[in-house]
């Protein structure tokens, strides 16, 4: 609003003369053809924004709102959950599968023993198993083939060995006699083994029977 009067406004004539509402140019009147040029190239005094303008709850160039730091933190806290269900999920199927592996060689290695009429033993160790047959008075490894070949346990697992209930010391290096032995007559070394692995949610024990039946069970980890 300028001193003219209060219906007064402002634009840019072309040679940058400013034009008053009322028509007149540094208090001068101008024609009528004057007056319509200088309203043709009216230029608004008004300050517009950039695309770039910072405005309340937007993003500025370098930033990032509130929501997308959380909605980044929730995916983190998603993921690192997913990790560790990973993680405990695949440490009891390894223990699982290493259970199963144990029962199904010791079933066969009692059926083994029954159809050929020789006995073969199973010594249990802290880092594997391995069978062996008896020929004569000497017990004799198998070879590296074969189902009845040398075994690892899984790397960390914790493995304990019972006999009606009393703990039976585990194979060492140099020691000739197996701990549980299948029999030509169809009968097994009555045994319980227990395996454990990291954090996995529960144990599995294998227990033999005297008739030659070999059985799983999976227990619960106790808090």
């Amino acid at each position: 609003m300028s001193a003219t009067g209060s219906n007064d406004f402002r634009t840019l004539s072309p040679n940058g003369s400013i034009v008053w509402g009322e028509g007149r140019v540094r208090g001068r009147a101008l024609s009528s053809r004057q007056a319509q040029s200088a309203e043709a190239d009216f230029v608004p005094l008004t300050p517009t924004l950039s695309p770039n303008t910072n405005t309340l709850g937007a993003r500025g160039q370098n930033g990032f709102t509130l929501i997308e730091l959380l909605v980044v933190v929730v995916i983190i806290g998603v993921l690192a959950a997913a990790l560790v269900i990973s993680i405990g999920g695949s440490t009891e199927r390894e223990l699982s599968n290493a259970s199963d592996r144990f029962q199904a060689l010791v079933g066969h290695a009692c059926n083994q023993a029954e159809l050929s009429g020789r006995e073969i033993g199973i010594s249990i160790a802290a880092d594997g198993y391995t069978f062996s047959r008896l020929d004569r008075d000497e017990w004799r490894a198998f070879g590296q083939d074969g189902e009845l070949r040398a075994r690892s346990w899984p790397r960390g697992l914790h493995v304990e060995l019972t006999r009606a209930g009393r703990p039976l010391q585990l194979s060492i290096p140099g020691r000739e006699s197996p701990q549980l032995v299948c029999f030509s007559s169809g009968e097994l070394t009555p045994f319980d083994v227990t395996l454990a692995l990291g954090d996995a949610a529960a144990r599995y024990r294998i227990e033999g029977a005297d008739d030659g039946v070999v059985k799983i069970k999976r227990i619960e980890a106790t808090p």
